[in-house]
Parts: C-alpha cells; sequence; structure tokens
C-alpha cells in the first residue's frame, strides 16, 4: 500500500515564543556580531529539524499571526488583552525566523483579520478532506480541538524538543471528551490567557462534569431549567451569554479565505 501524503503545519508565534523562553537564561550568550538576539533562531531550527526528521512531510507550511486585530477583537474587545508586551529580542527574530525558512524552502503565511490558528485549521481541513495525513506542531493546547483521524496535534511540553502527540484517543484519555467537545470546554471555563469569561466559578473538572452529562453546551443549555436549584445553575443562566461568546471565540475558523494552496 502506498504511504499517505503528509503535511506538516507548525503554529509560527507559539513556538517562536516557546523557542525564545526555552533559552530565555542564555539570552546573552545567543547574539551576534551586530548585537541581534539569536536565541529563538536557534531553537525553532533546531525543532524544526527534529520534526522535519520525524515526520518526512511531503509539505510544509508554518503559519503567523498578522496582527492584534482579527475577527474575534471585532466579537470581543478585550480578547488577549492584558497579555505581556512581547519582549522586543524575540520581536527583533522573527524577521530572520521568515528567513530561515525561506532559506529552507519552507512556506510561510499569515492572513489579515485572522490568526495562525485558523490558518492551520484550515489547511488542515484541506487536507483531512484530500486523504493527507497531518502533524500539527504547536504551543497551544487550544489546537487539540483539530485533531482527526488523519491529524495529530504536536503540543510543545518542555522547551520546544518535547512533544506531546494528540489524537483522538489521547484528548478522550486525558480529558475524557471529544476534540470536538473542546471548544464547549472552553465556552464553559473561560480562558484567562485569551482573556474571555466563560461562566463564574466553572473551572476544567465542573465544565467536564457538565459535558460527560450533556454532551454540548447546547444540550446543557436546553436542560438547565431542569437542573435542580444551585448556585451552578445560577451562573450557568447568568453567564449563559458570555458562555456562548466564549465558545465563539474558542472555536477555530477551518474556512478562513487563504490564497495558498
Amino acid at each position: 500500500m502506498a504511504s499517505k501524503t503528509k503535511l506538516l503545519l507548525v503554529d509560527g508565534n507559539s513556538v517562536a515564543f516557546r523557542a525564545f523562553f526555552a533559552l530565555y537564561n542564555q539570552l546573552d550568550r545567543f547574539t551576534n556580531q551586530d548585537g541581534l538576539h539569536t536565541n529563538a533562531i536557534y531553537a525553532f531550527n533546531n525543532m524544526l529539524e527534529i520534526v522535519l526528521k520525524a515526520v518526512q512531510p511531503d509539505a510544509a507550511l508554518v503559519a503567523f499571526d498578522a496582527g492584534k486585530t482579527t475577527f474575534r477583537t471585532a466579537k470581543y474587545a478585550d480578547y488577549k488583552s492584558g497579555r505581556a508586551k512581547t519582549p522586543s529580542e524575540l520581536l527583533e527574530q522573527l524577521p530572520y525566523i521568515k528567513e530561515l525558512l525561506d532559506d529552507m524552502g519552507i512556506a510561510h503565511y499569515e492572513l489579515k483579520d485572522y490568526e495562525a490558528d485558523d490558518i492551520i485549521g484550515t489547511m488542515a481541513k484541506r487536507a483531512d478532506e484530500a486523504g493527507w495525513e497531518t502533524t500539527i506542531v504547536t504551543g497551544d493546547r487550544d489546537l487539540t480541538q483539530l485533531t482527526t483521524d488523519r491529524t495529530t496535534v504536536q503540543v510543545t511540553v518542555k522547551g520546544v524538543n518535547e512533544l506531546e502527540a494528540y489524537t483522538p484517543a489521547h484528548v478522550k484519555e486525558k480529558l475524557g471528551i471529544t476534540p470536538a467537545q473542546i471548544i464547549d470546554l472552553k465556552g464553559l471555563m473561560g480562558d484567562t490567557s485569551d482573556n474571555y469569561p466563560g461562566v463564574t466559578k466553572v473551572g476544567e473538572k465542573t465544565a467536564l462534569k457538565l459535558l460527560n452529562q450533556y454532551g454540548s453546551m447546547e444540550n446543557l443549555y436546553a436542560n438547565v431549567d431542569d437542573m435542580k436549584k444551585s448556585k451552578l445553575k445560577e451562573n450557568l443562566i447568568n453567564d449563559k451569554d458570555n458562555a456562548f461568546l466564549s465558545k465563539q471565540l474558542a472555536t477555530i475558523d477551518r474556512d478562513a479565505p487563504l490564497t495558498v494552496d
């Protein structure tokens, strides 16, 4: 049987961030003669070489964020607000990481009003429909919603060289839910790093319990009136709009208008 075509997708901003902080303690050691910091470039390159050797893809793409303004900030102005500024020592390295990719013959892409996640989600969907096997490398567990029988999400565990492979079975094993339910989980519990609210006092444990019982947020809210009186029920009712907004914000757009094949 012929091997399937393989696609590698890399979350550029996320992996560059992890690469930078993996060698942050040695920041002063990684500079060139012009004073440019090179720690993120070095670690990013190392990670990429390891992954390319392991996956041996037929095609590869590194996706980057185009900016802070996206369709998500249009829906919710405080989306990702309050985050610390990206260190200038990392920002100065990003153009050189893209130059490195050019030298390696690896495509990189960004799309106005969308995040790297949406580029990756759209490319993974196209590949899945074409019968390709896809490997996604990221530092963001939110992308585990993209796992399918043909798509594996490799999440950085420590630095950038240790990765944890998420398949649908691994998501089920770790969380007790399916990849499709990840967005319901985020809707209920919110996300402090992305600064969207979810339901008051609903953390991961409670959210998982609700999803195991009801399956989805839609079914939960269809039956919320039948729940016995409790503070949880009160919070669910009061924060319904926040929950569904958060689910929307957590959902990766898998039909972004990409102009890349």
